[in-house]
């Protein structure tokens, strides 16, 4: 079963518009390579088995690969601070996984809960938390398709909504200014604002997301 694909020649294609300033499209291309990233080490981590999978990583030394282990670090940092949070996302929401529009709609949903009061790269990266929740969530429950449609839902609200903010900071790699401070004391302070509202918008999206009676 092919859940991850992306071939070397598209990895190469999309790391180098990181030499000039990013189009819109590249933006998102660069989102989602990112995205399977993400999500492809949440699967590990998890011990998911996998049938026939295959995946290229970005290669060793190049600019989206630096950008990608620097969000996957970032992703650690903000689920050590709450280790359940991003864990079993569709029973939080009380969703089934078994349904397409479900959820994309609950993912889009918290997406945009998550950006109502701006954009900071702390609430990006648990944007890519929640995806790979979600995706965690959608192999277990036997809909490892499932992870292809909440890739592409991330690309579609990263065009929609992130693209302009990161444009103005240059593309992605911006998220490399996150790790420049590394004393101990203010270890995860960037992203205690994005852990605090996670936790207030996942009460309100179960109320988005409840049918109308």
């Amino acid at each position: 079963m092919e859940v991850l694909r992306r071939s070397s020649v598209f990895a190469a294609e999309v790391m180098e518009v990181f030499d000039r300033s990013p189009t819109d499209k590249e933006l998102v291309s660069q989102a989602k390579a990112l995205c399977r990233d993400y999500i492809n080490s949440r699967l590990i981590r998890a011990g998911v088995s996998w049938s026939k999978p295959e995946y290229n990583a970005p290669v060793p030394g190049g600019k989206l690969a630096e950008v990608s282990a620097i969000l996957l670090r970032l992703g650690d940092e903000l689920e050590y601070i709450r280790p359940n949070v991003y864990r079993n996302i569709a029973r939080q929401l009380n969703i089934s996984l078994h349904s397409e529009t479900v959820v994309t709609d609950a993912f889009l949903a918290v997406a945009a809960q998550i950006f109502t009061a701006g954009i900071t790269w702390g609430k990006v990266v648990s944007l890519y938390a929640v995806a790979a929740g979600l995706a965690v969530g959608c192999v277990r429950h036997a809909q490892p398709a499932m992870v292809h449609t909440i890739v592409d839902c991330l690309g579609e609200f990263v065009r929609k909504t992130l693209v302009t903010w990161l444009k103005r900071r240059g593309g992605w790699a911006d998220i490399t200014k996150c790790v420049v401070n590394t004393d101990p004391s203010l270890r995860s302070h960037w992203l205690v604002a994005a852990v605090c509202s996670f936790g207030h918008f996942l009460k309100a999206i179960f109320f988005v997301l409840l049918p109308e009676r």
